[in-house]
């Protein structure tokens, strides 16, 4: 019975998460950087610099780069480390190429949907600052219930892919590499969660602020040591990805290019499950940031697909592609889980290698935790009210208990599914909105300080006007 039902919940994985699905969000990322002018030229000049800066007498809960690093926490994952090694072993090297562009051309997405998340958040009685698709759609719109909808499916994603299959890695790979008992890692795991995200999004930004950049220097530092290791091989790596990025062919060390059709599809599947661009989660967490122009916010936003993608990403791709073609004796056809090609690649660093695997492995974990923990209380709260926070806070960390000694396989799919869905109905929001997220550029890019400065609405929580 169990096998009929999870075969069931796979095909309609495989459906959502097909080409549909993969045309309609890579499309979504070509049309807004079209129509916003290729907006990811300003990443680095402005969207970088402007993520450390403050911007006084701004409304919000917590500082841009607060924001910025509470997203990232969610969406610098396991999916960087494990997920580009899958794409590798089902699509060949040259889906490290369409994993990339989809970060590329993601930032514009990612920018869209940040800008209409702040410009139609609202302040609550108490002072917090709320928003997200499920706004955008109801004030921006006028289609409260498509909000509902997104916030339904968001919240209940928050379960899974946030939560559950993250505390399942964290116990994993400490059972495997250190000894200690998963149930012993649930608790451990939860006891850090309650501590934090019930201290609201101020106490869940001021840990990530401090975490993300030391996880991504401590990853980033294990990669270019790697890539020193192998770099005679990085040239010929970066030739290899881009020649099967269009053919499929053979190269050393055991790499074979399926062809351009499995090179895209793995490629640009695990650049967008990784980066987020267009799902509507990582939107939630911009909205709560101090700004008062949410064109200024959402350049701050678009550089979290940059760092996941476009850097991440790509070091690990390098990372893997490298070290098979220094090691011919790799089978990459057999070894078709990503996490034992980065297991392989890091077991090259003499002594520390596994450690530095250990370490991103819980790191990414735990963050993802904290910042989907964030994003399923703002969904919460949209279609339940404020009542609904604490009992989602205590199933939240009840589902961190139980997760690393369940099989998880069911989960992973049931909330690979919502994940999917959720992005329908926040590229609604973003396409339809679009001529507004074109206006509020222009504005911006011609004089900063004309950005829109239209005070926050106060409403009551789950009774918000459109």
């Amino acid at each position: 019975m169990y096998d009929r039902i999870y075969g069931v919940i796979q095909s309609v994985d495989d459906f959502v998460w097909g080409w549909g699905m993969i045309a309609l969000l890579l499309g979504t990322h070509l049309f807004l950087t079209v129509r916003t002018g290729f907006i990811q030229r300003k990443t680095i000049t402005k969207g970088i610099p402007l993520s450390v800066a403050k911007e006084e007498g701004a409304d919000g809960e917590v500082s841009q780069f607060g924001a910025l690093t509470t997203a990232l926490a969610s969406t610098i994952g396991t999916g960087n480390i494990i997920g580009v090694g899958t794409a590798i072993a089902l699509g060949g090297p040259g889906a490290v190429f369409w994993c990339w562009i989809t970060g590329v051309f993601g930032i514009a997405t990612k920018y869209a949907e940040s800008l209409i998340a702040v410009k139609y958040r609202v302040k609550t009685e108490d002072g917090r600052m709320q928003g997200g698709a499920m706004y955008a759609l109801e004030r921006g719109l006028n289609m409260r219930w498509l909000g509902l909808v997104f916030a339904f499916l968001a919240g209940f994603a928050s379960f899974g892919i946030g939560c559950a299959t993250q505390v399942n890695a964290i116990a994993e790979v400490c059972n495997k590499n250190l000894g200690i008992d998963p149930l012993v890692v649930g608790v451990i795991v939860a006891g850090m969660t309650a501590v934090v995200i019930f201290g609201g999004i101020k106490s869940i930004a001021k840990v990530c602020e401090k975490l993300v950049p030391f996880m991504a220097a401590f990853y980033v530092i294990g990669c270019v040591i790697i890539l020193l290791i192998n770099y005679d091989y990085i040239i010929p790596a970066v030739t290899t990805i881009c020649r099967l990025a269009f053919t499929k062919g053979a190269a050393a060390g055991g790499l074979v290019g399926g062809g351009i059709r499995y090179a895209i599809q793995y490629g640009v599947a695990r650049g967008l499950f990784s980066n987020e661009s267009g799902l509507g989660s990582a939107p939630i967490a911009a909205a709560a940031a101090k700004t008062k122009n949410p064109v200024r916010q959402a350049l701050v936003s678009s550089t979290g697909t940059f760092w996941d993608t476009v850097v991440v990403c790509l070091m690990t791709g390098l990372v893997l592609v490298t070290t098979i073609m220094k090691n011919p004796a790799i089978n990459v056809d057999e070894a078709v889980n990503g996490g034992e090609l980065t297991t392989m690649a890091f077991g090259q660093i003499p002594f520390f290698g596994s450690l530095i695997l250990v370490v991103g492995i819980i790191s990414f974990a735990y963050s993802t935790i904290l910042g989907w923990a964030y994003y399923g209380e703002r969904c919460v709260e949209y279609f339940a009210g404020k009542a609904g926070l604490l009992p989602y806070r205590i199933l939240y960390v009840a589902v961190l208990l139980a997760a690393p000694v369940l099989a998880l396989d069911l989960v992973w799919k049931v909330a690979d599914i919502l994940n999917a869905l959720m992005a329908i109905p926040n590229l609604i929001a973003v396409l339809l909105l679009s001529p507004m997220i074109v206006k509020e550029t222009k504005k911006y890019i011609k004089d900063l300080d004309a950005a829109d400065h239209t005070p926050v609405p106060v409403v009551k929580t789950g009774k918000q006007k459109s």
